[in-house]
């Protein structure tokens, strides 16, 4: 008989001194900093400022713990990249509201940049200072427990590897298991005949599951990590309760990266666990401010390239007979179709609409006007997509839209290639950035394309926006842009 228990939340946070120190560490450096800035620009703690200090720590927080500044036990350099963007977009976001609200001017500008630069370096060095004593004092403080891995495959080979190169677990893996009973029992106790990419040391086969009761023992194991692919996620109840017996801790890892995820995560409903493998990152607070940072930007940028439109459109006209616009259905955020806006670089009558087969632009296509040749090589022509941003079609970054008949094609050929519609589409993207644009005269070009789709939608947040717009400058002209 199974004894059921009371539901308790099944996603907990693993809480350790650091954890609970470093954050108080860090609200204290930011109340100091700013409080210390105010005194020397300003003089006095006025209301304004406090509101500014509230806000600064309200950001932080929300950044901190969408970035995992107190729950990654990566390394030093990617802890400080990490607090590097979740400090820069707290500022960002601080200095929009300055603006969107009209309160900018309130603040020095000499207070913001002193409090931003020492701020971030008084928190590198606590986060180092922290990063030591605890390596220190965990050092001579907690004994190594020993742990063996059931399963094999890719995943987890990571697992082991991650777990022998981090020093805050206090684990070594002792060795692993088979899942299935197909290993001769003369191949026990060997290394494994293969090495793989994340480990320098080969792992000790110990034997097959049936045996690892008798393994526990004789190795003093721990903890176990049971790694199942998804076809033999069975084993996991029988194997679970023949562990309990043991008094060991037992972990299990669902082998799920065999799938193309998207924006995965674990959460709970109602107590029970859900991991989630494909969503959308932009729900909540992340729609919202992905919002505003399309509609603001696209409306400046419209503002100061207002001229350059009117002369492009002017130089269309006059180049020959048709519309200044192309409109053309695309395939946008959730599959919806919506209508580009794009300057017409081709002649009406050769122009290719929404019929069955779309023929993509070419090297030397004869199609192309000579305006059309100078739009398309400085990308000019992708301008007024502005437009579509503005009435939210698309967005400043994301994967850019395929024509609708392109779409169709390319699904049948890639089996996620529909994944990056996971998102708004955008006038330029990180495939975009990376030279994957132009023409896709093979298979491989658009995999390469859609993996940088992925990329982006796994890894998506503002500061990575930024960064694209940024390197977007450079990038939208050259050789593969016809």
């Amino acid at each position: 008989m199974v004894i059921r228990s009371n539901p308790r939340p099944v996603l907990q946070r693993r809480t350790g001194l650091v954890t609970l120190l470093q954050p108080l560490n860090d609200g204290l450096i930011n109340l100091g900093v700013a409080w210390f800035f105010i005194q020397v620009n300003i003089g006095y703690l006025s209301q304004d400022y406090v509101i500014f200090i509230l806000v600064l720590l309200g950001m932080v927080s929300a950044t901190y713990d969408r970035y995992a500044i107190y729950r990654t036990s990566s390394t030093f350099s990617n802890k400080i990249f990490s607090l590097f963007n979740a400090w820069s977009i707290s500022f960002l976001a601080i200095i929009l509201l300055g603006f969107l609200t009209k309160q900018s001017q309130v603040y020095s500008r000499v207070f913001i940049v002193e409090t931003y630069v020492i701020g971030f370096l008084l928190q590198t060095t606590a986060h180092f200072i922290v990063r030591q004593l605890s390596k220190s004092v965990n050092k001579h403080a907690q004994a190594t427990d020993n742990a063996i891995i059931v399963g094999h495959g890719q995943l987890a080979s990571y697992l082991e590897h991650k777990i022998s190169s981090n020093p805050w677990l206090h684990q070594r893996v002792i060795g692993a298991v088979s899942i299935k009973e197909e290993m001769p029992k003369a191949a026990r106790s060997v290394q494994r005949t293969s090495t793989n990419e994340y480990s320098s040391v080969r792992t000790i086969e110990l034997g097959q599951v049936s045996e690892l009761p008798a393994l526990i023992d004789e190795h003093n194991i721990n903890t176990i990590y049971i790694v199942t692919p998804l076809e033999s996620s069975k084993v996991l109840e029988e194997l679970y309760f023949v562990l309990l017996d043991k008094h060991v801790s037992i972990h299990w890892v669902p082998d799920i990266f065999s799938l193309r995820l998207i924006n995965h995560s674990v959460r709970e409903i109602a107590g029970i666990p859900v991991l989630t493998l494909s969503e959308t990152p932009l729900t909540g607070i992340s729609k919202l401010s992905k919002a505003i940072e399309d509609r603001v930007l696209a409306f400046l940028i419209l503002l100061l390239i207002s001229p350059i439109l009117l002369f492009v459109a002017i130089a269309v006209k006059l180049d020959s007979a048709g519309p200044v616009f192309f409109r053309q259905k695309r395939t946008g955020w959730n599959g919806k179709t919506f209508r580009i806006w794009k300057f017409r670089s081709m002649r009406v009558e050769q122009e290719v609409g929404d019929g069955k087969h779309l023929k993509q632009a070419e090297k030397n296509d004869s199609r192309i006007t000579k305006v059309g040749a100078f739009i398309r090589k400085t990308s000019l022509d992708e301008l007024p997509q502005l437009l579509n941003v503005l009435t939210g079609d698309m967005s400043l970054v994301g994967p850019r839209p395929h024509a609708v008949q392109h779409d169709e094609v390319y699904s049948q050929r890639i089996s996620d290639y529909y994944a990056r519609h996971n998102i708004k589409p955008g006038i330029t993207g990180l495939a975009q950035v990376r030279g994957y644009r132009g023409e896709t005269k093979d298979i491989d070009q658009m995999i390469k394309r859609i993996e940088s789709d992925i990329e982006y939608i796994n890894n998506w947040s503002l500061w990575l926006d930024l960064s694209i717009l940024v390197r977007t400058v450079t990038a939208f002209t050259g050789k593969e842009a016809y």
